[in-house]
């Protein structure tokens, strides 16, 4: 046990003294010395969720760069889907442990290690996953110093819009023990002004899904100016009927009734359940409950900075354990197919169904699958946006003393 101890603090310390730029090399040259590890490859799921690609070694050229591996394929795919290490093994008497790199149920990609045989069992394998989780704890530090894993994620260079939206963007997934989420915007290069944001404390969690007017710069101006005044209330403790009401002054303030941001909020009760919504646009929630999915009856009220001072008013929802919570944008529930048709609930609910043993990390990129292939076509004229959340209650307290 102690050798382990020594082994992690190593690590750690190695990751957390590398320049930012350099943390796969630190983390690759502990993994050679503790571990007997040939080779460390990093690989970061990409804006899309479609592929993994490799973190480029420093300094570049040192023979062909790896191709970008699909996230549901191959051994790194395998592990990715799964958030578990898969083994394969090698000849000469080595394996290679393909180890999910993810922090507070972010999926950030795969660390792939090359390593004697003796080195895959069940010990040495859940120790390797402890050092593939200290990396991704360090990757999301060391992302405010450099760019390096940013551009490793991309296939194709982000539009000026898409940028902005992303840098506002809280993770794709998160997960604690009464819920987990996962979020997917399409098109990923170019999105416009749809938007989520969560954040959650010891007593809630709070939900926004923004579906913005516009096109280009303008929408993701807009969207930005509506998230950080939620955001700015939020932190100030404020309710999210007054959240909306003071975001809805400071867009009004600033567009004068030209533009508007429909948004949804809920600020969810972790110990009960309970939510507050406040229904403000065109974003939907629908509820999967019992294996029925059926849309939730919201009071619509007025989008965000149409008028002077509106006033919104929240509304009262249950969430049970087992509860699945979808939001979507109009970009998916009024997309039309090639013939007119539009997508509309019963669509939408054979995505749901079909995704209903996923995680919820993965729900949003299935749906939106479904939906290309209704849609005919792979990329979307108008931003789609899908919020999964998975509802399981929060565990009762232990009895005082109980272990």
């Amino acid at each position: 046990m102690t050798d382990i101890v020594n082994r992690l603090v190593t690590a750690g310390r190695a990751l957390r003294s590398a320049a930012a730029h350099e943390v796969p090399e630190a983390l690759r040259e502990v993994l050679r010395a503790q571990y007997d590890a040939e080779s460390a490859d990093l690989r970061l799921a990409d804006y899309g969720a479609t592929v993994l690609l490799p973190v480029s070694p420093v300094p570049y050229g040192a023979g062909p760069e790896p191709e970008p591996l699909p996230v549901g394929a191959g051994a790194p795919g395998r592990a990715y889907g799964a958030q578990e290490p898969h083994v394969e093994r090698l000849d000469g008497g080595r394996v290679r442990a393909h180890l999910p790199v993810t922090v507070r149920g972010d999926r950030l990609g795969v660390l792939s290690v090359t390593l004697p045989a003796e080195a895959a069992g069940p010990g040495p394998l859940a120790e390797l996953a402890e050092v593939a989780r200290l990396l991704g704890h360090e990757l999301v530090v060391a992302e405010r110093d450099t760019d390096r894993y940013l551009q490793a994620r991309r296939t194709d260079r982000l539009t000026l819009a898409a940028e902005m939206q992303w840098q506002l963007l809280p993770a794709r997934s998160c997960a604690q023990d009464a819920y987990a989420l996962g979020a997917q915007l399409q098109p990923a290069y170019a999105i416009h002004g749809d938007n989520f944001d969560w954040s959650a404390s010891a007593d809630h969690l709070m939900v926004y899904v923004t579906n913005g007017m516009g096109e280009g710069i303008e929408a993701s101006l807009l969207t930005g100016l509506g998230i950080n005044a939620l955001r700015n209330a939020r932190r100030a403790g404020i309710p999210i009927a007054d959240q909306a009401a003071l975001a809805d002054q400071a867009i009004h303030a600033h567009y004068r009734g030209e533009a508007h941001l429909s948004v949804l909020l809920v600020d969810i009760e972790l110990s009960t359940g309970r939510a507050q919504v406040v229904d403000a646009g065109s974003p939907r929630m629908l509820l999967l409950r019992d294996r029925v999915l059926t849309a939730v009856d919201l009071e619509a009220q007025l989008p965000l900075g149409m008028f002077e001072e509106t006033d919104y008013v929240a509304q009262e929802f249950a969430l049970e354990p087992g509860d699945r919570l979808l939001f979507v944008s109009d970009g998916v529930h009024a997309v039309p197919g090639p013939g007119g048709e539009i997508y509309g609930d019963r669509a939408l609910a054979r995505a749901v169904n079909s995704a209903a043993l996923l995680p919820a990390a993965e729900v949003p990129a299935a749906v939106l699958r479904e939906l290309s292939g209704h849609r005919g076509r792979p990329e979307p004229d108008d931003d789609a946006l899908v919020v999964c959340l998975d509802w399981f209650g929060k565990p009762p307290a232990s009895p005082s003393g109980a272990p």
